[in-house]
């Protein structure tokens, strides 16, 4: 039986065991998992995105179908931070694998809050700063289309922590790579990419959206393409980790990641399409490393060749 390759990777200082994270609102706050998934085998969890206080979410109906992919408008439901730390962060606690919260804020200050309350949570890892939000007092413009406000989020959460920080960014921007240049220059250790593509379904019957919210954000395989390119693009601007995300169901798609030059990759909506997801891609990592003879898992990220 030969060696087992090294997965290990390091985003931003902190060493993981194997470079397979869960994308937040897609794996709950882990627990729902585990009767499915060894926890501590993954690299990472990054929980549900969590909010300063609890959040309904949109009505519905909230998720729909799509050709290779589902466009949700969940709405960020969330049981908020104080809710978080009494009745879900003890289980997480138990585990072996970091643990990072996803945070979110309709402001700049809403997102230091929770940055500062986290900060102290000796259990967390590290703060995933989700910047596709609405700026309430930028008319509802989405923090991570405007390089300055996703600065200036970026800017505030750094000065009230001292965890691994991932600044997470949305696609739905002109030129990705310059975005991340401004949270890298604010203090990003990591960068995470991408969120979801804004799109829409209507029902021909009815002439009305089959959402709710009209609009909401589209995940999974019809993504991944976009995902790659910008993945590639970014950890060509950057010098922080990349993590890649978007439509990453198999060992295979993961591999295009890294070679594209992520350094750890998120696993979100297939998770709802089969709940092993996370392990098959471990595995399958692991399987296509032996089979190239490749000893380290870093040392086909950022080969691609072009």
């Amino acid at each position: 039986m030969p060696n087992k390759p090294d997965l290990s990777v390091d985003i931003g200082g902190l060493v993981l065991r194997n470079p397979v994270m869960t994308a937040s609102g897609t794996f709950g706050y882990a627990r729902e998992f585990e009767t499915y998934v060894t926890l501590n085998r993954l690299g990472a969890i990054i929980v549900k995105g969590i909010s300063l206080q609890p959040t309904g979410g949109n009505p519905p109906p909230r998720i729909v179908e799509t050709p290779c992919g589902m466009l949700n408008a969940i709405g960020l439901e969330n049981v908020g931070i104080q809710a978080f730390v009494k009745d879900k962060l003890a289980f997480l606690q138990t585990l072996s694998t970091p643990v990072m919260l996803n945070i979110y804020g309709q402001t700049v200050d809403q997102y230091a809050r929770l940055a500062e309350k986290i900060d102290t949570m000796e259990a967390v890892a590290g703060i995933e700063v989700n910047i596709s939000c609405p700026n309430v007092k930028a008319g509802g413009v989405v923090f991570g289309v405007d390089p300055e406000a996703a600065a200036r989020v970026v800017q505030q959460v750094r000065a009230k922590t001292g965890k691994l920080l991932i600044v997470k960014l949305s696609p739905n921007v002109t030129d990705i790579a310059e975005i991340a240049l401004r949270a890298e220059a604010e203090g990003a250790d990591a960068i995470s990419l991408i969120n979801t593509i804004t799109g829409m379904a209507i029902d021909v019957e009815t002439r009305r959206p089959k959402l709710a919210n009209v609009t909401g954000g589209l995940s999974g395989p019809a993504i991944k393409p976009v995902a790659l390119r910008m993945v590639w693009q970014v950890s060509s601007a950057v010098k922080v980790p990349v993590i890649g995300i978007g439509g990453i169901l198999t060992a295979v798609d993961a591999l295009e990641f890294f070679i594209a030059g992520a350094t750890a990759i998120q696993i979100g909506t297939a998770n709802f399409v089969n709940p092993r997801a996370t392990m098959d891609i471990l595995e399958g990592i692991e399987e296509y490393l032996q089979e190239k003879s490749i000893k380290r898992l870093t040392d086909i990220v950022g080969t691609l060749q072009v």
